[in-house]
This record gives C-alpha cells, structure tokens and sequence, in this order.
C-alpha cells in the first residue's frame, strides 16, 4: 500500500518552516503527520530567506511611513518595492486593502497584535534553543539599522517609539562604537540603532532540514506531491489523481495556499512579496551580525555558508520570470557601503513570500470544517513566527483555547 493510499492523521500541505515546525509540535502531542509538498523540504521561501528572528520587527508592511516612500520607489523598476505592470490589474483589490490596513486604526491594532504574536515566538524561540541541536544554529549578535544621514535617522522615530513602548532595547550608536561593532563601513554611513536581542540563524534551510530530522525521526512522512484539489471533507487531490484523507487537514502552503482555500469557499487576498538575494561565498567579508538598509530595502546576514544580500519586494505574481537585476542592484549598493566586500562568486535567488495586506498571517479554521486549519501568509516573517504559529495550530488541532486571541488572524476578516 502507497503513501498515498494509506490512512493518515494529520496531513499538512506545505514543507517549509511553517509546515514542518507544525509537524513538530503536532508530533510533541503524539499525532502521526504527514508532510506533502511539490518540491520537497524547504525548497520555496525557507530555502533562501534572510535568516532572522526578527522579533523586534513590530511595524507592519502597510504603515505611513511605507505609503510616503512608496511613490519614489515605484518610480525605480529596480528599487526596494516594484509592481510589474502587466500585474497591476490583478493586484488591485490587493493594494485597495494595504491602504485601508495602514489607516491610524488599522495600523495601530497591528502593531499591538505583532507585538504579542512576537513575545510567544520569543518565548518558543527560547524553548527551542534550549536543544543543542537546534541552539548552535542560532546566533544573538544583534543587528545594526544603518542610516546615511539625520533624516534616515528621524524617519525611523516610529519604530523607537513603539519598542519603548514594548521594552524592546535598542541604542543609538555612531562614530567609534559604530565601527566597532561592525568595522569597514564606509563614510556614507553616519549612524545606526543596534537591537542587541536580534537574533539570526546560521542558514535558514540547514535550520529548517534540522527541524525536518526532528520530525522524521519521530515517524513523520513526506510526500513529494503537488496537491490540486481539497473539498470540506479534508480529503486532498494530487497531481496524478490519487487523493489523501486525514483526521486533520493543515494548510501551510505558503503563497500558494489560497489555491486550497478557495475549493474550500475561503477566498482569502494573498499575494506574494517576491524577494531576491545574492549569496556570497564564505570568507567575502567579515560580518558580525545583520546590516539593515532600511532606505534602500535590503539587508545583509553572515551565515555559516557565506554572507546573503538580499530583500525588496517585488509584486508580480507567481508566474512571471525572476528579474535578477534587482539581486544585482542590492549587490552594488551593499559594495557601495562596505567597499572591501567581496562581490564574485555569489549564487541568485527569488523566493515567494506570502503576504496578506495587514502583514498578519491567517491562522484559523476553515468557514467549511474545523478539522481543516490555516497557517499562511507570514510576508516577511515566517521564520520569526514559525514555531509560534506552531504553538497556535497545535492548541487550535487539540481544542484547547490558544494562548493569544486569535480573532485578528480570523482568514475570514477580510
């Protein structure tokens, strides 16, 4: 009998961080799951993102401030947000509710969810590396946003003003302490705020293979699949016909998700914040820890396999070709600010993040069965939130009342 005509208990659609850290804590319960993914483990946003718990990150994509700069950065089709325009059409009612969500209300309420979905990541974070494992991959070197002169550094007064109010610590820093804390920047760089409880990981697909042993080795299964089609029912079709049914159905798919949900009646906005980065060979310049180029929306991470450049946001849908120049541009600006990087020998990337206009992911049961959950749409921060997003699922699977209120990540609220 196949993997596929067995009888399951859990099926979760979707291999990446998200899927797999449910897995995790699906199985620490005592459940059987089984993985199905098109590409296998880890192979879409988690293979190549920028490795950060980034718990101190509260301020949603759809703000003010994003809305002031947005203008000036579409006008450049290689800048740090672009919208091809052959998708504009599609992704309309998308940017109808980012502007709605970056209203004072809307805003504010996101902030407040962020802040208490990134204290219970904080707190699984903590747990988690408490595994040898798993707790020599993380690293707590801080992180540095970088400001060319004093209005980059007065634009980012909003975000001081909300980690003072959420105790998160940060500094000012410039001159001799600046250098010291990363040597080589140039003089284009003036000042920076240094978030010492930033942590990041050595490679986020090493991570996520690590959680992957974890979930293997207590009996979890992987099928390497692409899934059509779902119904009420929790029963999956795949690409060659057969179909899978378990007690429980998870939906961890990522930007592709809301193929799945909408056969289920949820028609849920996601799309996918395409992002590029080069991966530089280890030994290309000594970093101690994340650089944050916040004007120019990129950043830079040591890994244990070299240094990733990388960031943006791209909207132009799953299909369209990657447009590598952008992975280019973020390069020549990085080389600009630390002139003694290496910059030969990288390897490109494009990953899809996916993304919901209020920069809050859709965890939550299905409108058709509650044996049927949701966990998609992290943007930027599927890593950070991964294992709290697990916590949230485990206790929806169980019936237990989650830890957090769950109403704004309703996948119906919008």
């Amino acid at each position: 009998m196949s993997k596929a005509d067995a009888l399951h208990d859990v099926i979760i659609v979707g291999a990446g961080i998200i899927g797999l850290s449910i897995a995790h804590y699906l199985q620490n319960e005592g459940r059987k799951v089984t993985l199905v993914d098109r590409k296998g483990i880890a192979q879409e946003a988690s293979y190549g993102n920028a490795a950060a718990f980034a718990v101190t990150d509260l301020l949603p994509l759809a703000s003010p401030g994003m809305l002031m700069k947005a203008p000036k950065w579409l006008m450049d089709p290689l800048g740090p947000l672009s919208i091809r325009p052959s998708y504009l059409p599609k992704i309309t009612p998308f940017l109808l509710k980012f502007f709605r969500a970056s209203w004072p209300d809307q805003y504010a309420r996101s902030v407040e969810v962020q802040a208490e979905m990134m204290n219970l990541a904080r707190a699984e974070i903590a747990k988690i590396s408490e595994m040898p494992k798993m707790g020599n991959q993380i690293r707590s070197d801080g992180a540095l946003h970088l400001y060319e002169n004093e209005a980059d550094a007065k634009a980012n007064a909003e975000n001081d003003r909300t980690r003072q109010e959420h105790g998160i610590p940060f500094r000012h820093v410039k001159g001799d302490e600046l250098a010291e804390l990363q040597p080589g920047l140039s003089s284009h760089i003036r000042s920076a705020t240094f978030l010492p409880s930033w942590q990041t990981v050595n490679d986020p697909y090493l991570w996520a293979m690590s959680v992957w042993d974890m979930v293997r080795s207590d009996g979890g299964e992987l099928i390497e699949a692409e899934v059509l089609d779902t119904n009420s029912a929790g029963e999956i079709t795949l690409a060659d016909g057969q179909k899978l049914k378990g007690n429980n159905l998870i939906i961890a798919a990522g930007a592709w998700s809301h193929r799945l949900t909408e056969k289920l009646g949820d028609k849920i906005p996601l799309e996918t914040e395409r992002g590029y980065n080069t991966t530089l060979p280890v030994g290309s310049f000594d970093l101690k820890r994340q650089l944050m180029f916040g004007s120019h929306g990129f950043v830079m991470t040591p890994l244990s396999t070299g240094i990733r450049v990388g960031g943006a946001v791209e909207f132009a849908g799953l299909e369209a070709e990657p447009n590598y120049k952008r992975s280019e541009i973020m390069l020549q600006k990085a080389k600009k600010f630390l002139p003694d990087l290496s910059t030969t020998g990288g390897t490109q990337w494009m990953g899809f993040r996916p993304s919901l206009p209020d920069t809050l992911p859709a965890i939550g049961h299905a409108s058709a069965s509650t044996k049927i959950t949701y966990a998609f749409g992290h943007g930027h921060l599927g890593l950070t939130q991964s294992l709290a997003t697990a916590k949230l699922v485990a206790d929806l699977v169980a019936g237990r009342t989650p830890t957090i209120n769950m109403t704004p990540f309703n996948p119906s609220r919008f």
